[in-house]
């Protein structure tokens, strides 16, 4: 079945002004047409911007309490339809059903969190070094916000931005990945439902260079948040930076997981297949360098080639697949070129490194799990972030060379260590250059409750969920009340 997804403006599903529309394909069977939706263009993203700017003095003054109780109504209702949701979530991108209702669940589990903090947006009081003046600091909302989200988590990641956006008092303008609109819009549906008034939040489907661009500039806009690549990501910086506005960007990752010679073996290689492998790499956490300790290299590598090669590899809707098909025909042909740049520059194809292109595997974007040995941290495949089923091992000698190795990368978002040395681990944490760091488990799995978001090329110093995120989606300001009767000077009159 194909679903039809409209652009949501001023509280009104509608059609783009262009007439165009975009179709999206099942991952798994291409010739299954999952949604089609509007291709907008600049027009639409200003009636959007402009519904946003409209709702946005009486949206302001709703007490931030009530806004919670609304974001708690849309998690009551995501989870009546996680189910429903996440079948569309795998037809749509393709990531495992397992996967897909952990993507729902994130959104639960955060409008949970969020819904409560409307009761918790304080500032803070100091004394006042003058008699009889009070001090203190109050958040205040920034106004409407442009939010460009990404395929891979097309729930969860939506639900980052907006959940926290609304409750401190902003309106939101939401422009989806072009390959997940539907996705997006029965995470928006349940906002409507729950009660959000029109005009407080607004979708608009597009492609990046037209709605997305358009989006970012919009002089209606005061800050936005992106999720997605880094050289889009940079491009959206520098815009917004002309421009004095605001701006969040969560970018790209190289993640490593070190295996140090005291390492629970077992447990580091049920590590890496899941970071390696879960939604087929195509997460910003994903790990794509092992960085192995040479006593401790060959049986590592020998327990985890065994566990790849019973990796199943098909359709997410299969509850026995461990490893889906690529997003798209695009994704698949980059996972491909990288490996064939791998084996060019001198890496050892362990295993894998081929698309599966017949059988079951004829009609999806399939690529097989895919191995690398014998890496140095100079090649690309251990430094550029492929997006896709593809690791690559890279052999040390030394603690001290597996932080040198580790850091070595434009990228800094999520890293981890496997050892039971509690001193070695306390130094990792300190010294890895990232913004998540594990021990004793994979570079994926975040949490709703801390902030996530990275350091180097993977960001620009925000962070989304947690307690963080509050400090983007909120100005400071300080209030001065001086009951003297009588005019104070601060720094002179003291």
């Amino acid at each position: 079945m194909t679903v039809n997804v409209l652009n949501l403006i001023n509280g009104t599903w509608c059609a783009s002004r262009t007439g165009r529309t975009l179709s999206r394909e099942n991952p798994a069977r291409a010739t299954e047409v999952v949604s089609l939706a509007p291709i907008s263009d600049a027009s639409d993203i200003d009636a959007a911007v402009k519904a946003a700017v409209a709702a946005y003095p009486a949206w302001k003054l709703v007490p931030a309490p009530r806004r919670g109780l609304m974001i708690a109504e849309a998690g009551r209702i995501l989870s009546t339809r996680k189910e429903e949701i996440a079948t569309l979530m795998t037809r749509e991108m393709g990531k495992p059903i397992a996967e897909a209702r952990g993507d729902v669940q994130e959104a639960i589990d955060t409008a949970l969190l969020v819904a409560a903090q409307g009761r918790f947006l304080g500032g803070e009081t100091v004394p006042c070094e003058l008699p009889n003046k009070f001090g203190m600091s109050l958040r205040q909302p920034v106004g409407p916000c442009g939010l460009v989200t990404p395929w891979n988590f097309p729930v969860a990641i939506p639900s980052w931005k907006i959940f926290p956006a609304l409750v401190c008092g902003n309106t939101v303008v939401l422009k989806p990945s072009e390959l997940t609109p539907a996705c997006a819009a029965e995470f928006v549906k349940a906002l409507v439902e729950a009660g959000i008034p029109s005009g407080v939040v607004n979708m608009v489907c597009g492609l990046g260079e037209e709605a997305g661009a358009a989006l970012v500039a919009h002089p209606g806009i005061r800050a936005v948040s992106f999720t997605g690549s880094t050289t889009t990501g940079s491009l959206i910086g520098e815009t917004c930076g002309r421009l004095n506005r605001k701006v969040s960007l969560e970018m790209g990752g190289k993640n490593a997981q070190i295996v140090m010679e005291d390492a629970d073996l077992d447990l580091a290689v049920e590590g890496a297949l899941w970071g390696a492998f879960g939604t087929t790499g195509q997460r910003c956490t994903a790990t794509s360098r092992l960085i192995l300790h040479a006593s401790i290299h060959d049986a590592f590598m020998s327990k985890f080639l065994d566990r790849v090669k019973k990796l199943v590899v098909g359709d997410g809707l299969d509850a026995n697949v461990h490893v889906a098909p690529l997003v798209s025909a695009e994704q698949r042909d980059r996972v491909a070129s990288y490996v064939e740049i791998a084996v060019k520059e001198g890496a050892k194809l362990a295993l894998g490194g081929h698309v599966l292109s017949s059988g079951a595997y004829a009609n999806g974007y399939f690529f097989e799990p895919t191995v690398f040995t014998g890496v140095t941290r100079t090649m690309r495949i251990a430094r550029e972030e492929v997006f896709g089923p593809v690791i690559a091992a890279i052999k040390v000698s030394s603690f001290d060379e597996a932080v040198s190795v580790h850091n070595d990368t434009d990228f800094g978002l999520s890293s981890s260590i496997y050892t039971r040395d509690v001193n070695r681990a306390f130094t990792a944490i300190r010294d890895l250059e990232a913004g998540i760091t594990y021990v004793n488990g994979p570079t994926i799995g975040a949490e709703v409750q801390l902030p996530f978001g990275g350091v180097k090329g993977t960001g620009n110093g925000h962070r989304e969920a947690g307690m963080q995120v509050y400090e983007f989606y909120t100005e400071w300001k300080s209030v001065y009340i001086d009951h003297s009767g009588r005019l104070q000077r601060a720094q002179i009159d003291t």
